[in-house]
């Protein structure tokens, strides 16, 4: 009997062991399981007397771009150049392909470079040089041939002039930039490039919309300012142009920036009213802080023509440097050295395309590479 009541016992004693044991084995299970449902589950909302607590939006401002180094462009613009349809480049290349170079072969590379717009006398200097150069080895030996081109070109463009953008004012004024040139040749857009070279160079800039007769003038100014991160000075349509650039190189003063870039409105040079205006517009500009560059906007696509438009531009704003734009395909790249040499100032930019990095500055060398595809 009593070792029936000991096994009872025993028995009562191991259950009650294994029930404790797979409770706390339960209640962990439980505990995990709760821990796994409150990592998977979504976060809610902060609370606060029952009412949801809304988190700070983050501020939302206009989308800047970010402009090209000035050396990746510069390397993009000669790609361009150099696979472009330049009369030009044309002509310098059918003179390095001549198996020999007789009278037929240097008349033909003469008609095709005055066609090109070089010029009668850049012409003949560049002809005469490469006829004395070349007259013993010709062209058997090619790589010669090409340096001796290239030399003989890059000394017709002319290194030895200064295309640097004069970008800093006197006694702590802003530099101030005066774009002029005829109707259509694109000088708003032009503004809007130069801008994005400037913030790419790390220049505070500022732009003034002194185009008041263009209705949509200002609207693509600011367009450009909001694209390159760059407030945009503007007037009441029809507004006085003077006025407008006064404001705006006024408000450069007072905010301290590097350089102040004013858009003027498309002209005719043979309209004698609207060229007094533009002189009468950097006069008073001048009465708050020197123009220290009048860059003057050319279509390389228009020829003799440019060089007339550049002569009367320049007695009026005294032009500092040309914008070249348009040389691509269908440009005569050759208006390079004769409005040089027409106007005495240097092309300081040059533009080869639409794109809003198609602007880069120029350099004899690198017009030159572009031509002969090196």
């Amino acid at each position: 009997m009593l070792g029936v009541l000991a096994v009872a016992l025993v028995g009562i004693g191991v259950g009650l062991t294994l029930r404790s044991r797979g409770l706390r084995e339960l209640e962990r299970a439980e505990r995990e399981r709760a821990i796994t449902d409150a990592a998977v589950r979504p976060a809610e909302p902060p609370v606060y007397d029952g009412e949801l607590v809304a988190e700070p939006e983050a501020p939302v401002g206009p989308t800047v771009d970010a402009p090209e180094a000035a050396s990746t462009r510069m390397a993009r613009l000669r790609r361009r150049l150099a696979s472009s349809n330049n009369a030009l480049a044309r002509a310098l290349g059918d003179l390095l392909s001549s198996s020999r170079l007789d009278a037929d072969v240097w008349d033909d590379f003469e008609a095709t470079l005055i066609g090109s717009d070089l010029g009668v006398g850049p012409t003949t200097e560049l002809v005469d040089n490469l006829r004395r150069e070349l007259a013993i080895d010709g062209v058997d030996d090619p790589a010669r041939a090409g340096r001796v081109l290239h030399a003989e070109l890059v000394k017709l463009v002319d290194p030895s002039l200064d295309r640097a953008l004069n970008d800093t004012g006197a006694d702590g004024l802003p530099a101030v930039v005066l774009v002029v040139g005829v109707n259509g040749t694109g000088k708003t857009t032009t503004v809007g490039k130069l801008a994005r070279v400037l913030v790419a160079e790390g220049k505070t800039v500022l732009l003034g919309a002194a185009d008041t007769f263009r209705a949509a003038a200002a609207d693509q100014l600011q367009t450009w300012g909001d694209r390159v991160g760059v407030d945009t000075i503007r007037g009441a349509e029809g507004a006085d142009p003077a006025s407008v650039a006064f404001e705006a190189v006024n408000a450069g003063v007072e905010r301290g920036v590097d350089v102040v870039l004013i858009d003027t409105a498309g002209r005719l040079h043979n309209k004698a009213n609207l060229m007094d205006e533009l002189g009468k517009i950097r006069r008073v500009i001048s009465r708050r802080a020197p123009v220290t560059e009048c860059l003057l906007l050319l279509d390389a696509t228009t020829g003799q023509n440019g060089l007339v438009q550049a002569r009367v531009f320049n007695d009026v704003t005294d032009v500092t440097g040309i914008v070249l734009s348009k040389l691509d395909g269908s440009a005569k790249g050759g208006i390079v050295v004769q409005v040089q040499r027409e106007l005495g100032v240097p092309v300081k930019f040059i533009g080869l395309g639409e794109g809003v990095d198609d602007l880069a500055p120029f350099t004899a060398e690198g017009f030159v590479d572009g031509l002969l595809g090196q």
